[in-house]
């Protein structure tokens, strides 16, 4: 069991409907030193990948791709999924549905920030259908650059979305994969890897 499943079991909450909270330490209230060796684990998984830049999509992902960004060095961009007066109309869009907040929105990201020289690490908290990461792939593919890998914290896997995902051939690394979950009992059963 890695550091992560150990946390996983310590503070998370199975909640009826395929939910786990870890709003405790990962995705609302954020331990900073498991972030730290979140960073770290995704630099030694991805370490032999060029990456010029890391992408995530807000908001969750946003603190993770963060301390992903500075084990490799290079600049964190996030797809806002809202577009304010200060983006100029040069971006890349994409739908994305939220497993979690049962909605769709158009994410973009500005063309002064990926391009086609870029080699992007992709990083989310979770993997439950894969539409996020589906929109941040189209749009990385948008911009020419080329997708080196993607780093999940968490995925769920008794749903689609790893299957999708890997069955575009990017390199997928999921620091947790959870096989099942049991609101009734609270157990968690990982993927042994």
């Amino acid at each position: 069991m890695n550091f992560l499943e150990e946390r996983i079991l310590k503070d998370g909450i199975v909640k009826p409907n395929n939910v786990l909270k870890v709003d405790s330490f990962l995705n609302h209230q954020m331990d900073i030193s498991l972030m730290e060796q979140i960073g770290q684990e995704f630099h030694r998984r991805f370490a032999d990948k060029t990456v010029t830049k890391v992408l995530t999509i807000e908001a969750s992902g946003i603190g993770i791709a963060c301390f992903v960004a500075k084990e490799f060095g290079v600049p964190m961009v996030f797809a806002k999924k809202s577009k304010s007066i200060n983006i100029d109309n040069e971006v890349y869009v994409a739908e994305v549905e939220s497993f979690t907040h049962k909605n769709k929105n158009n994410v973009i990201v500005s063309k002064k920030f990926l391009g086609e020289e870029d080699h992007v690490l992709l990083i989310d908290d979770f993997l439950a259908n894969g539409c996020a990461l589906q929109g941040l792939v189209g749009i990385a593919q948008s911009a020419g650059a080329t997708v080196e890998g993607i780093g999940i914290v968490i995925e769920k896997g008794f749903q689609i979305g790893g299957q999708i995902i890997r069955n575009l051939g990017i390199p997928l690394e999921s620091l947790a994969i959870i096989d099942a979950m049991d609101a009734e009992t609270g157990t968690i059963t990982f993927r042994a890897q």
